[in-house]
């Protein structure tokens, strides 16, 4: 039976652990300097390599070779600790369901005896945040002053839970989320290494469900390889599976936008319910897309630089609406979708809800603020653009010359001398 890709490729060093430079290579310097301290705290989100980054770590102080940031792999203590291995000297503890003051004695009674083959005796204490403050209490004198030959390192996604006490005899290292410039070429890499196809478009939806985390990411990514057909992992499959909405629709309801077309906007809200979309993802998905574009806007080699990603096609696309877009008509359309999200959490009526986004975006005459007038101002500026483009060019010299496309008929009532 196949391993799951984020166990398959579960990194054995700290060079093969990405996107946690910043807490690799100081604890690769530490370990060629011989400046070892006897506890490690390792925080930080889910699935962003601590536990991974712990085996690392012992495997680097038992390596024969060793201590080294770069185990032989080949030695006894390295074997064992392989990915699906264990050792006896080295002993993974769940603190969610070992985190009593039973525990803590039990432990702290046998960490008085040597290790039996390797140099040092290493507790991984994952979910450390589970150990209940009695168990934390039990632990201290142990942790404060252990034997030359105890290691501990606990690892947690809560480290504001971890004892005050505890985690100041400890070496503080927060792990952080994968950023999408680092995570998607790894999951590109992986995609060769497993011989599979992958269309470009897939990999930012893998990404964003991922939410910067490697193993959620694999564990996304493994699935759509699973209920991949002959033809590889396709755009339409994945978005259906992740329950994404299809960026046509998104297009669609930002041409729309632009455009000042209620029309082509509410057909798409009616295809949006007729294809099955939940309301809410496709408000989500929009309010990201009009994020993406306010950054095009400011910065127009976005992607390059890695602020915004999707594939070339869609990137263009994007650039174009951004181009017909002004930024006061986005900022508004962004406060209104972010406000409409907020209140369609725990409605009834989600699609109704939608609609009325839609129509407050769609009338910005109805909105008093400073937005709605700005956006009014906006469509202004631009018909006038638009009909200066139109016009012949005016003649040259006249005051009125930049003017001399618009028409100022009298109004019917100002004809009359009535007043």
């Amino acid at each position: 039976m196949a391993l799951a890709l984020y166990r398959k490729y579960r990194p054995r060093t700290f060079a093969e652990v990405i996107g946690q430079e910043h807490v690799t290579e100081p604890l690769s310097q530490a370990l060629r300097s011989g400046r070892l301290n006897h506890a490690y705290l390792f925080s930080g989100p889910r699935g962003c390599g601590k536990t991974s980054s712990a085996r690392i770590l012992a495997r680097s102080l038992n390596c024969e070779q060793g201590p080294t940031p770069e185990p032989c792999g080949q030695c006894e203590s390295c074997r064992e600790l392989a990915t699906d291995g264990g050792s006896i000297d080295v002993l993974e503890i769940d603190a969610a369901s070992h985190g009593g003051v039973d525990d803590a004695r039990e432990l702290r009674e046998k960490a008085i005896f040597a290790p039996a083959k390797s140099r040092f005796k290493i507790y991984v204490i994952d979910e450390a945040h589970m150990v209940s403050s009695a168990g934390f209490n039990a632990l201290l004198k142990l942790v404060e002053e252990p034997p030359e030959y105890v290691k501990f390192i606990f690892a947690t996604t809560e480290p504001e839970k971890v004892l005050g006490t505890i985690k100041s005899r400890t070496h503080h290292y927060p792990f952080r989320l994968i950023p999408p410039k680092v995570l998607r070429p790894y999951l590109e890499q992986l995609c060769e290494a497993e011989n599979v196809a992958v269309e470009p478009a897939v990999f930012p939806l893998v990404v964003r469900a991922g939410g910067g985390s490697a193993r959620d990411s694999l564990s996304v990514l493994d699935q759509l390889i699973a209920g991949a057909g002959p033809e590889g992992v396709t755009y339409s499959r994945a978005a259906a599976l992740l329950g994404v909405t299809d960026a046509a629709l998104i297009d669609e309801m930002c041409d729309a936008l632009a455009a000042g077309d209620g029309a082509t906007a509410y057909a798409t809200v009616d295809r949006v319910a007729e294809a099955g979309h939940d309301a809410r993802r496709f408000a989500s998905d929009l309010l990201e897309r009009l994020r993406d574009l306010i950054v095009l806007q400011q910065v127009p080699d976005a992607a390059a630089k890695g602020l915004i990603d999707g594939p070339a096609d869609q990137i263009e696309r994007m650039a174009a609406q951004a181009q017909r877009l002004g930024p006061a008509t986005l900022s508004r359309c962004a406060d209104i979708v972010h406000n409409g999200l907020v209140e369609m959490r725990g409605t009834t009526a989600p699609r109704l809800l939608l609609e009325l986004i839609c129509a407050r975006m769609l009338l910005p005459g109805a909105d008093d603020s400073t937005g709605g007038l700005l956006q009014r101002l906006e469509r202004m500026e631009r018909r006038l653009t638009l009909a200066g483009t139109d016009a012949p060019p005016a003649a040259a010299g006249g005051p009125d010359a930049p003017f001399a496309h618009l028409s100022f008929e009298p109004h019917p009532w100002e004809a009359r001398n009535d007043f």
